[in-house]
């Protein structure tokens, strides 16, 4: 064996000894492990949910979109806010919720998963859901992105059959709206054991003379934040798990 050839090796052993020693001296974890949800989505009480009313919880039967949308554990559920006007286009709303217990990289976006489907998307800007829980006023973090249909045909129709899609991600307690700033946030701090994210993502509608229709902006948002105030105590409460208490042995 060349001499060059067992001091590499040496100073490789002993390197890798190092850092073996100062992870479990100083509590660097390198490799998160898996944070399980206190209670699966699938067993969220709707009741908590007044004024909306569930309509329907849907279950996704393709392997081929469970495995792309990399968890099991996720609630599809259609909902009607019974205090909009029946006519009202955030009268009825398809929320989306994912988590991911033992993230490695952060799923598609809406932006990928619409346009993958034949939707042409006409933006995507950041926006902030503000309302007031427990006295305090809450911000979350947002994304608001505007669909059309691909086809000739229907551009022509132009704004009526727009539609947005609103999300943001849940990352170890922490709320961001943009999966570049969720893949920093999962490995952020790495003197903790574990790390978790999840997706909220939404879309309110309406169906007036058999044809849906959609709300402007301003409507969506502010639908937001009558759905948000109402459904993250929840998620917060009994579902998602709280960093804080999690003991990092």
């Amino acid at each position: 064996m060349q001499p060059a050839f067992l001091i590499c090796a040496i100073v490789l052993a002993a390197a890798g000894s190092s850092m073996s020693l100062a992870i479990k001296r100083f509590g660097v974890y390198l490799k998160k492990e898996p944070l399980p949800l206190k209670k699966s989505l699938s067993l969220l009480d709707e009741n908590t949910l007044t004024p909306y009313k569930v309509i329907s919880k849907d279950k996704i039967d393709n392997e081929e979109i469970i495995k792309s949308l990399g968890t099991e554990q996720y609630i599809q559920w259609n909902l009607e806010d019974i205090e909009a006007a029946e006519q009202s286009p955030v009268r009825k709303c398809q929320l989306l919720i994912t988590y991911y217990e033992l993230p490695d990289v952060v799923p598609h976006v809406p932006e990928e998963c619409y346009t993958g489907s034949g939707y042409q998307k006409l933006s995507s800007d950041s926006v902030t859901f503000s309302f007031k829980k427990e006295d305090l006023v809450t911000e979350i973090p947002g994304r608001y992105v505007v669909f059309a249909s691909s086809d000739s045909g229907y551009r022509q129709l132009k704004a009526s059959l727009q539609f947005s899609v609103l999300y943001f991600f849940s990352v170890n307690n922490d709320y961001l709206n943009s999966r570049e700033t969720a893949r920093l946030a999962l490995n952020k701090n790495i003197r903790s054991k574990h790390s978790y994210f999840s997706k909220v993502e939404w879309k309110f509608f309406n169906v007036k003379f058999g044809v849906q229709i959609y709300p402007t902006r301003e409507e969506a948002i502010a639908a937001s934040e009558k759905l948000l105030k109402v459904l993250l105590p929840v998620l917060e409460k009994e579902h998602c798990p709280d960093m804080t208490s999690v003991a990092d042995e």
